[in-house]
Parts: structure tokens; C-alpha cells; sequence
């Protein structure tokens, strides 16, 4: 796969639970650890370049445990460690900021993603949150789900709250459209920008999306925590075939 890996421009982060879907969505969503990590060494062997990390408590919901997410990110590690690791800060309705914080401050991830719209919940925190990251030596990856998010961001940054070098974002098409059905013109909203960015996207077109993108420079996300389903609505057997259905598109499309 490695030579696969080369041949392609983006870089592939592959999302195989998120916070709200379950087995009843999909028998082969992952969501104990050991599920988790077959995941993500299948979709290593597939093509992707890094795991986007949610974790589910005993009664399999989203979690922001730090236990979990060590126990975790050792077991991936271990058994696929060429594999970047990206925890999510997800609040999925559960968790207040501060609550995210202690998160990062607990885990010490070497990569999270962290909603800016999330953090303005409470922005007298967010001087803290991305001051940590920058002393912990923390990658962050901005969420942004519209151009206001984008333009928050850049107030941040130029304020200061957002430090020098936490310029990456990720670009959420199609979150709060009826009934999350992305569009690749969706991406057309957000504004241009020179730091490193990707994609994900909802729907039936997930990888027409990714597509889209690949082709402006961008990077992207794919997995079952945004879509199930190829275009025509049959289900990926697991993240795995849909992480190989998209690296066959983007070396065919992307040169």
C-alpha cells in the first residue's frame, strides 16, 4: 500500500465510528477498541494515512474518557504505528468546553480536532485550549461547518487566542443541510485559504465530494462517522472498501 500511498496527492484520514452511529446503522461500525483497531489496520492496508479517533463508553456511547482514549491510541500504536493518530474533541451535545480541555490536557494527543464553533460556546476558555495545545506540542485541526466558523477563526487568529502554526481546518459539507446530503459545490462556500485544509462530507456523495476537493489541493476524510454508502446507496461492506473505493477514484481523477 505504501506505493499505492505515494501515488496519490491527498492525504486520506479515515473516520470509522463518530459519536452518534451505531451497529444498528451498520454492522461493521466500529466501536470497542478491538473493533477499532482492526478498523483502522484495514483501512491502513487500504490506502489511509491517519485514524480520526472517537471512543464509546460501556454503554457504547461517545465518550471523551482519557483512559479510553490512551488504552486506545496504545493499541493502535502497537499494531499499526505508521498510522497518525487524531483524537477528536467532539462535544456531540454531551460535553462543555470545559470538559474538552481536560481532555486535551489529560491525553496529550499529538493531533486533535477541535471545533471552533464548539470553543465559542465558552471563548473565555479558548485562550487556555489552544494556549495548551501550543505548550503540549498538540496539532490542531480546525472544524469549520460554515464561513462564519471560518471567519471566527480568522478573528482568533489574529487576535492571537489561535497561535501561530494552528492554521490547519477541515471543511464539514453539507452538516446542517436537510437531511445531510453533501454536494461538492458545497465546498465553493467556504473561503480560499493557503494553510493545509481537507474535506468530509455526507451522503451518497461522500467521494464525488472528496473528489472535488482533491482536485483544488485539498486533503480528506472518508468513513462511516459521515457515510455509509457508496452513490448508489449500497452499503460499504466496512470502512476498509470504502477507503479503497476512494483511493481507485483519486488515482484515477487526481494527477
Amino acid at each position: 500500500m505504501s506505493d499505492m500511498r505515494s501515488k496519490i496527492r491527498p492525504y486520506i484520514l479515515v473516520a470509522p465510528t463518530g459519536a452518534r452511529r451505531g451497529p444498528v446503522d451498520h454492522p461493521n461500525l466500529p466501536v470497542s477498541t478491538d473493533q477499532i483497531v482492526e478498523a483502522a489496520k484495514a483501512s491502513f492496508d487500504a490506502g489511509a494515512n491517519g485514524l480520526h479517533l472517537h471512543v464509546r463508553d460501556s454503554n457504547g456511547l461517545h465518550s471523551l474518557d482519557d483512559g479510553l482514549y490512551l488504552e486506545t491510541m496504545a493499541e493502535l500504536r502497537a499494531a499499526v504505528p505508521e498510522m497518525d493518530i487524531q483524537i477528536t474533541t467532539e462535544a456531540a451535545g454531551t460535553f462543555d468546553v470545559p470538559a474538552q480541555f481536560a481532555c486535551l490536557e489529560r491525553v496529550r494527543p499529538e493531533w486533535a480536532s477541535i471545533s471552533v464553533r464548539e470553543i465559542a460556546r465558552a471563548p473565555e476558555w479558548a485562550e487556555r485550549v489552544y494556549g495548551l495545545c501550543a505548550e503540549q506540542d498538540t496539532r490542531v485541526q480546525h472544524i469549520l461547518y460554515d464561513s462564519e466558523d471560518a471567519a471566527l477563526l480568522a478573528q482568533w487568529q489574529k487576535a492571537g487566542t489561535v497561535r501561530v502554526g494552528q492554521s490547519e481546518r477541515i471543511f464539514v459539507l453539507g452538516r446542517y443541510t436537510a437531511g445531510q446530503q453533501s454536494a461538492p459545490q458545497d465546498l465553493d462556500h467556504f473561503p480560499k485559504t493557503k494553510s493545509p485544509w481537507m474535506v468530509c462530507a455526507f451522503g451518497a456523495q461522500e467521494h464525488a465530494c472528496l473528489t472535488y476537493a482533491a482536485r483544488q489541493g485539498g486533503n480528506v476524510r472518508v468513513g462511516f462517522e459521515n457515510s455509509l454508502t457508496d452513490e448508489d446507496g449500497n452499503l460499504w461492506k466496512d470502512n476498509a472498501a470504502s477507503v479503497s473505493a476512494l483511493v481507485a477514484t483519486l488515482e484515477r481523477a487526481v494527477k
